[in-house]
């Protein structure tokens, strides 16, 4: 079969001159800042977008997980935006420890309305952003670099004139659009021509997020990316350094880490990855990454089931039985060896006196999440008699000796056979009955 070679229309993307790598030799040690965009990003990927009752009673659910930072809307794209920014501040519904964040072009008219939206806020994050890249400036815009540093500043200085009139505590945030895909250089120079204008200080920094907009490189060139603009930026210790990856390429969690190492210290991401085409970086998966590790996450999972079910309702989504840590089918073990391994793994970890968990197969405790134990271990044709004993021991009490649990395994894995489905706990019983006569 002759080949079309279509491939050779794509470059290999470019590296960055780094001369001495730091961040493949660090470790995370804390959790970033947290930035929830499910009620901006997310919302605008959905095919049916949220009402101003299902945004609050998403708002309400990040809030009870321990969010800090949520950036609510893009108040000067729509009106329904724009009246649920009036809402949650008119009827006073955002905690007093909670910052909310807009996001704004570098337009005259979308920052005054943007203002007009965030009235009375106690705590705001203005998100300033304009596109950056090669093939945007060129293509979509029509507009030299120089023309791009000029727009990013003016809208720069309206910001900073709105702010001083502005009454609440008013952080500024700073987005080159498509960062992961803008020359290094002309990054750092709009960045630090904003930075310049805005003159951030260590006890009122501002924020420089660089977006993996669509994630056009491997984790570790984004890496370096964010490691090189980190050592060139002006004012670095009055920065927040924030990154927004976006999951085009299936990376956007390993993105997000080694950005992490590479010197991020804030996060924008969604629930679950909801976004624009493939989504944003899962920040449910992100959180759970260092749990693992013994991290403080510094966001509530214990009840994450709970929560997901309700933004499956708000968002008509779905949760894929596989998804790390949440899926229904993920601490579940069909496979002989791996439930032998389980159900041995269980009972070594009554008697640990460590405090650590030492379960083979299961990366976490899954009563750590409010999942019974039960649902570990499920009977199918590819399962053995470690299985059929587990079972029978956590739903009935039943104990059951070496060559009884080959002999109702052998009968078990016949029943599978004939049904070419898995098997439930009562047709296990009902199986150890017949052979038992009882």
């Amino acid at each position: 079969m002759q080949s079309t070679q279509t491939f050779k229309k794509y470059k290999p993307y470019p590296l960055v001159p780094l001369s001495h790598r730091e961040w493949a030799s660090n470790i995370i040690t804390q959790a970033p800042i947290w930035v929830s965009t499910d009620l901006r990003d997310g919302n605008q990927a959905l095919v049916e977008p949220m009402n101003a009752s299902k945004k609050l009673a998403y708002f309400q659910k990040l809030v009870e997980m321990g969010f800090k930072e949520i950036e609510i809307a893009y108040p000067s794209a729509s009106q329904t935006d724009f009246d649920f920014c009036r809402a949650l501040i008119e009827q006073k519904l955002i905690p007093e420890d909670v910052r909310i964040s807009v996001l704004t072009p570098s337009i005259v008219k979308h920052i005054k309305k943007t203002f007009q939206a965030i009235k009375g806020a106690k705590r705001v994050t203005i998100h300033l952003y304009n596109p950056t890249a090669d093939n945007q400036r060129k293509i979509v815009f029509n507009k030299s670099k120089e023309e791009i540093i000029t727009l990013a500043l003016e809208g720069t200085r309206i910001i900073k004139e709105e702010a001083e009139k502005f009454k609440g505590d008013v952080m500024f945030q700073y987005s080159p659009e498509s960062f992961s895909q803008t020359e290094l250089e002309f990054a750092r120079d709009v960045v630090n021509a904003v930075i310049s204008e805005w003159m951030p200080t260590k006890n009122a920094p501002m924020v420089i997020n660089l977006p993996n907009t669509l994630e056009a490189c491997t984790p570790n060139i984004y890496a370096d990316r964010i490691e090189w603009m980190s050592k060139q930026m002006l004012e670095r210790d009055a920065v927040i350094l924030s990154v927004h990856p976006h999951n085009d390429r299936g990376t956007a969690v390993a993105s997000a880490e080694m950005a992490i190492l590479a010197g991020a210290q804030r996060v924008e991401g969604t629930l679950m990855g909801n976004g624009e085409r493939a989504g944003n970086v899962d920040l449910v998966t992100l959180a759970f990454n260092l749990y693992s590790q013994g991290i403080d996450p510094m966001l509530d999972v214990h009840n994450i089931d709970a929560v997901l079910q309700e933004i499956i309702t708000l968002t008509h989504s779905t949760i894929h039985p596989r998804h790390p840590y949440v899926g229904s089918m993920i601490y579940t073990a069909f496979s002989g060896t791996h439930q032998d391994a389980i159900k041995k793994g269980m009972e070594h970890q009554k008697d640990v006196l460590d405090g650590y968990w030492h379960v083979p197969y299961l990366i976490i405790d899954p009563k750590d999440i409010k999942r019974d134990y039960r649902d570990v271990v499920r009977i199918n044709s590819q399962s053995g008699k470690s299985g059929v004993a587990y079972v029978l021991k956590e739903f009935y009490g039943i104990e059951t000796t070496k060559t009884m649990q080959i002999e109702i395994a052998t009968e078990v894995q016949k029943l599978c056979d004939e049904k070419g489905i898995e098997v439930n706990a009562e047709e296990i019983f009902k199986v150890f009955r017949q052979m038992c006569k009882l």
